[in-house]
């Protein structure tokens, strides 16, 4: 009889798979957007920087870092569930994972942004949720707040070209 899995080993794999599908994409870390696990639901952060600041005046976040926000937070949501069925069946080892052994990424087809008000100099957090995923579209709808989650800043929906199969 096998035995379990202590929960810390459970939780360094699916961290180290995460944070494994996150560096693919430099400009995510470029940008300052971390991402965070509870489970198999993944919160986005772009940390406060004066670089993101698109409007002095105001000051507001840049729309165009605002609108990369939300596609790196779905295309990661997307990923990453993909990658959490493969990890958790144990048909891929999060350790032995490197870029080229990585599952490719999602291509974006298309995302619509919604600019609800300004995004404040100020931590941003996102939320992205798979509405439909099948072998070769997905659509993914994304929500980011700043200090209320009820209180949203931006919103987003895009569709994405789902990645052929590798062999």
């Amino acid at each position: 009889m096998k035995r379990p899995e202590p929960v810390q080993v459970i939780k360094e794999r699916r961290d180290m798979g995460l944070a494994k599908l996150v560096g693919q994409v430099p400009y995510i870390g470029w940008l300052g957007i971390g991402f965070e696990r509870k489970g198999d639901e993944v919160t986005a952060t772009l940390s406060f920087a004066e670089k993101v600041i698109g409007n002095p005046t105001l000051p507001a976040i840049h729309g165009g870092v605002t609108a990369a926000f939300l596609e790196a937070t779905a295309t990661i949501e997307l990923a990453w569930s993909m990658l959490w069925d493969e990890i958790e069946s144990g048909r891929i080892d999060a350790a032995q994972l490197t870029p080229e052994t990585m599952p490719r990424l999602p291509k974006t087809i298309d995302i619509t942004v919604d600019y609800l008000r300004p995004g404040l100099p100020r931590d941003a957090y996102a939320r992205a949720r798979v509405v439909r995923s099948g072998r070769r579209y997905a659509s993914v709808q994304v929500e980011a707040w700043q200090d209320n989650r009820d209180r949203l800043f931006a919103a987003a929906t895009g569709h994405f070209l789902m990645p052929e199969p590798e062999g």
